[in-house]
């Protein structure tokens, strides 16, 4: 195995120059640079994270906890925390929770051995006491994406008190009334933000949503599956919309509607959130509030590492900002 003394005596350098030009820790002449970089590339040498880590205390690593990488929401997050670490140099390590909560810990403790520099958390079983324990276990930075009301950690998330109130206004314009909302678990952060903004946004135009209007399900395409059957084995007039508080549960209402002969949007319309890259390639395609997905993802890396590498401080919390996105499973207002 190629050492750095083979380059050193590759380059007529010393060991201690070859190791400058490699961490970039002191400025070396143009011309011993040159030498180093052409033994490097001449001898296949590649630095050892194992020594460099021991060296520095570092080992530019950033851990990452998710509920499950098989939702295309998290894997987009995952893309935008990857590429952010790419270009910064650091490496990612992913633990998928399956939404386990003894998972969480088991991963924790896991990404705490193998001495990662920062942790970005996003699972839907992170409490704030969670939070709360990791700072007290270990200080390393902590940033995390849609996460409860109360976390001790850097918060990364769209607004979807504003998301919510777009659809409402939408709503309000496009003179729906018999509205149904298909949410998440009550616990999902995002969730009852999303609620208090379509009720805003219909409220200001002096609409009250009315009767069984709430419906509570997995946040999977079963879970917006069964929230189809459930509302049209109702007695009464059927909904004229539904909005679903993701687009993962939004999918699985389009095909329960489908399977059941409903046209949508001109008996149904259906109105998702996220707007995952595969909502505009359903059937039909799905309207939803677009949340900079992987651009979430790839702030909260770009904090952390930041923050390691400049001292930056960790934002207290930072929003970015949603649309309302038109396709063929709603009615545009006339």
């Amino acid at each position: 195995m190629v050492t750095i003394k083979d380059v050193a005596k590759r380059a007529n350098v010393s060991f201690t120059t070859v190791s400058h030009v490699i961490n970039k820790t002191r400025p070396v002449s143009e011309d011993a640079a040159r030498r180093v970089n052409a033994a490097i590339a001449d001898l296949g040498y590649f630095p050892s994270d194992v020594a460099r880590a021991l060296q520095s205390s570092r080992t530019r690593t950033i851990g990452m906890i998710v509920t499950t990488t098989s939702n295309p929401f998290f894997g987009e997050v995952i893309r935008g925390v990857e590429r952010a670490c790419f270009k910064h140099g650091y490496t990612l390590m992913i633990c998928n929770t399956d939404d386990v909560a003894t998972n969480l810990v088991a991963y924790m403790r896991t990404l705490f051995t193998k001495r990662v520099d920062a942790m970005v958390v996003m699972t839907t079983n992170a409490s704030p006491e969670f939070f709360r324990r990791l700072g007290q276990i270990k200080r390393v930075p902590v940033v995390a994406i849609d996460a409860p009301a109360g976390t001790v950690a850097s918060v990364f998330s769209d607004d979807s008190l504003e998301g919510g109130r777009l659809v409402g206004e939408y709503l309000a314009a496009a003179k729906f009334r018999r509205i149904v909302c298909v949410s998440g678990p009550q616990s999902h952060p995002r969730m009852a933000d999303r609620i208090a903004g379509l009720t805003a946004g219909l409220g200001a135009h002096g609409i009250a949503l009315d009767g069984d209007w709430l419906i509570r399900t997995d946040l999977t395409m079963d879970g917006g599956l069964k929230a189809a059957r459930d509302l049209l084995a109702r007695p009464g007039p059927r909904p004229e919309v539904i909005f679903a508080l993701s687009d993962i549960m939004a999918i699985g209402l389009l095909h329960g509607l489908h399977d059941a002969g409903v046209d949508i949007p001109g008996e149904i319309s259906v109105v998702g959130y996220d707007d995952i890259e595969s909502a505009a390639h359903f059937f039909p395609p799905l309207t939803t509030v677009r949340q900079p997905i992987a651009d979430i993802g790839a702030s909260a890396a770009e904090a952390a590492i930041n923050h390691l590498d400049r001292g930056v401080p960790l934002p207290r919390s930072t929003q970015l900002k949603p649309e309302l996105i038109f396709r063929q499973s709603a009615r545009r207002v006339e």
